[in-house]
């Protein structure tokens, strides 16, 4: 790319850093408290923690049952990981002072590991015997333990060297804040002529570091198609007819300092095998944490930026910390990661046209939109169906990211809605971060016992379908067309989006405007002579394509009053109403919102009822849980059928704060579709850059469109 427009990328950033400067260094909001007691920071702010020797790291499941609390869990600053479903998210408590936070804002947990420090010392001692009993395990690497960067870089390139025309070692543009190169590989038939227009599949690992498995299982995919191309017809399909694109670890800075830290078994900030960010030190750091290495400094695995958290798309909204030492920091500015710079390039020079990210843990299948008040993907019936081929295969739960909780500036999220590219986030397996390589690698790869997806195909064959599907032309685009041989072709396009509104502290209700950040999306394709067919993605970007929905097929239901039974439960009891959902052909009920109120002012504690919906089976399917009046909970596209509503006395409720309810209908929201179409700028240029012709192509997802001759110059 060229360097005026890389320039321009971090510039963006600065500006940003620039325009937050007088509010993030005032931002509450640290990274994990918990067994930690808080100095205070003399710039403001919260400030990295000191350590309670007898305080146990536990994992626990925090009850929220909806998207909106398991956002509000998200912005507590605690250690949230990417594991959650339908009825909360799991959080690493790092001892007492955690749990307090989560009790003081009303929340409950159970306990899912009561002493992770034990549990990583059994992982370990099993690994070690599996090793020694197998020596070589039945993945298509025969891989038996988790691998180091080291051992990434020298497989890489023994692949390269051992597949010379199926394989291409490749470095990203630019090396790692400690100047660390990220490495990947090519794979397709004549590998070296990367501007064939092939249909281009990246997949990546390791955005955060401690999430080793992440990476295992981008290896061992680009081992499979290696090894069974020629022999596997699919493999064979993929490899020939398809590009696929490997980078098993982006975060290499701190990868490296997981895996290679010396475990210290108490989950401190020095604890650096936990360490989940890169090695970027941000302009907010206090001077007292300045000091020091990466991997050995006063403010611990809390230096650095969150990668997944950088990315430009949405950038700065909720669901990313704006405190230095978070876990989930966003960075001084959109996209102001090298790395994540480097994955923006190559994305945008690749006419990628859908990629996977590999995370742990939660048996997740994610796709955009990451907010929810993005809208649903223009393309959402696709991308649904496709989550759902894969999940058919690894038996993860199929969910729109915001299904989990609100995050920002997540790379699928960009890529996705600015070049158009389908792209899929894999939470992989539901044992923590390093559980047993048996476990986390071997059998979710495989679809072998105890993974969710035994016996189905596992991850493999997940990979192996959206591999697949990569190559179909219902999902991207296609030019085709004719060109004399020694003929550059080349797509362009420029443009500039906005942010989110940026999030100050971690109110998400207080923020500053957006910023603006530029995109330059080029790619070429060198004619052979005679006919050509190129894989790419939409001309019309997403974003501005519209968004999502569903055409109501009947009227909505007529409200419904709830019947509040009579007498008063004691606080911290509760009680029941019921209510009756109708479906089609008589209703069509896109949403069912039970509002529940009472007399007084919302946000007064000593007066709060709370609400829950469950279904037929008893099962929660709706939760309201805050200091608001009335609590609102909301049913998405509900299912017919009779439902409970629980109404609990958390405090204050008596016979002159007795609670009131209905529930209201909404037909589902109809697709919005601009209208708008975007064209690619196509030119034909000779070897010494004389362009000879340019014309715009507008094309649409699932298209094929013919441009004739495409070095003729079109008459005026």
């Amino acid at each position: 790319m060229d360097t005026f427009f890389r320039t321009r990328r971090r510039a963006t950033a600065l500006t940003a850093l620039t325009a937050l400067s007088a509010l993030a260094l005032g931002a509450a909001g640290a990274g994990p408290t918990a067994a930690w007691g808080v100095d205070s920071d003399p710039d403001g702010g919260r400030t990295v923690e000191r350590f309670d020797e007898d305080a146990l790291t536990q994992v626990v499941k925090v009850s929220a049952r909806t998207p909106k609390e398991r956002t509000a869990v998200s912005a507590l600053g605690l250690d949230v990981t990417e594991a959650g479903d339908r009825s909360g998210v799991e959080v690493v408590l790092h001892g007492a002072r955690d749990a307090k936070v989560l009790r003081d804002a009303g929340y409950t947990w159970d306990v899912v590991v009561k002493d992770l420090e034990a549990l990583r010392a059994r992982n370990a001692r099993k690994d070690r015997q599996y090793a020694a009993r197998v020596r070589t395990s039945p993945l298509p690497s025969g891989q038996d333990h988790y691998r180091t960067l080291a051992d990434y870089n020298r497989e890489l390139r023994q692949l390269a060297a051992t597949y010379p025309h199926r394989v291409s070692l490749i470095r990203l543009e630019n090396k790692s804040r400690q100047g660390r190169t990220v490495h990947g590989i090519e794979v397709t038939r004549h590998v070296r002529r990367t501007d064939d227009g092939k249909p281009v599949f990246l997949m990546m690992g390791a955005h955060h570091a401690r999430e080793w498995p992440s990476s295992e299982h981008t290896l061992e995919f680009a081992y499979d198609l290696l090894e069974n191309d020629r022999f596997d017809r699919r493999a064979t399909q993929i490899v020939k007819r398809g590009r696929t694109i490997f980078v098993p670890v982006v975060n290499v800075d701190g990868f490296d300092i997981s895996r290679s830290a010396a475990p210290l078994g108490d989950f401190s900030t020095v604890d650096y095998e936990m360490k989940r960010k890169n090695c970027d030190t941000s302009l907010f750091t206090p001077e007292r944490y300045l000091g020091g290495t990466c991997a050995d400094n006063p403010a611990g695995r809390l230096r650095g930026t969150d990668l997944n958290r950088n990315y430009p798309g949405f950038w700065g909204g909720p669901g990313a910390s704006s405190s230095w030492s978070s876990d989930t920091y966003r960075g001084d500015g959109p996209g102001s990661e090298p790395e994540v710079d480097s994955v923006r390039t190559l994305i945008s020079e690749r006419q990628v046209t859908g990629l996977i990210t590999n995370h742990t843990y939660s048996t997740l299948v994610l796709r955009p939109p990451s907010l929810a008040s993005t809208g649903l993907a223009p393309d959402e019936d696709k991308y649904q169906a496709l989550g759902a081929m894969m999940t058919d295969a690894n038996n993860y739960t199929n969910w729109a990211s915001y299904q989990l909780y609100d995050t920002s500036g997540s790379v699928e999220d960009w890529s996705y809605w600015n070049t158009g590219g389908f792209g899929f986030t894999f939470e992989i397996g539901d044992q923590g971060f390093h559980p047993t390589y048996k476990d986390a690698v071997v059998a979710e790869y495989l679809g072998l016992p105890p993974a969710a997806g035994a016996r189905q195909g596992g991850n493999r064959e997940a990979y192996y379908r959206f591999a697949r599907a990569n190559l179909d032309q219902r999902y991207h685009a296609t030019i085709t067309g004719k060109a004399p041989a020694n003929r550059e072709l080349s797509l362009y396009k420029q443009f500039t989006s906005l942010t989110s509104p940026i999030v100050v502290g971690n109110d998400p209700r207080v923020t500053t405007d957006p910023l603006g950040y530029t995109d330059v999306l080029t790619s070429s394709y060198a004619s052979t002579g005679g006919g050509f067919s190129w894989a790419v993605n939409p001309s019309t970007r997403p974003a501005v394509a519209g968004r999502g929905g569903r055409e109501p097929q009947a009227p909505a239901q007529p409200s419904i009053a709830l019947t509040n039974p009579a007498g008063i439960p004691a606080e911290r009891e509760s009680e029941q109403a019921q209510f009756e959902i109708v479906g089609l052909p008589e209703y069509d009920n896109g949403t069912a919102s039970v509002s529940v109120g009472w007399p007084g002012e919302s946000g007064d504690e000593a007066v709060d009822w709370d609400v829950s919906i469950l279904n037929a089976d008893g099962e929660v399917v709706s939760q309201a849980a805050s200091l608001a009046n009335p609590e609102v909970a909301v049913l998405i596209d509900p299912v017919p059928g009779v439902y409970t509503v629980v109404v609990g006395n958390y405090a204050g409720g008596s016979a002159q704060t007795d609670w009131s309810g209905e529930v209201t209908f909404a037909q589902p929201t109809p697709p919005v579709m601009t209208g708008v179409k975007e064209a690619w700028m196509l030119s034909c240029t000779k070897r010494n850059g004389d362009v000879l012709a340019t014309q715009d192509v507008v094309v649409d997802r699932g298209e094929s469109i013919d441009v004739g001759n495409a070095c003729r110059q079109a008459k005026p």
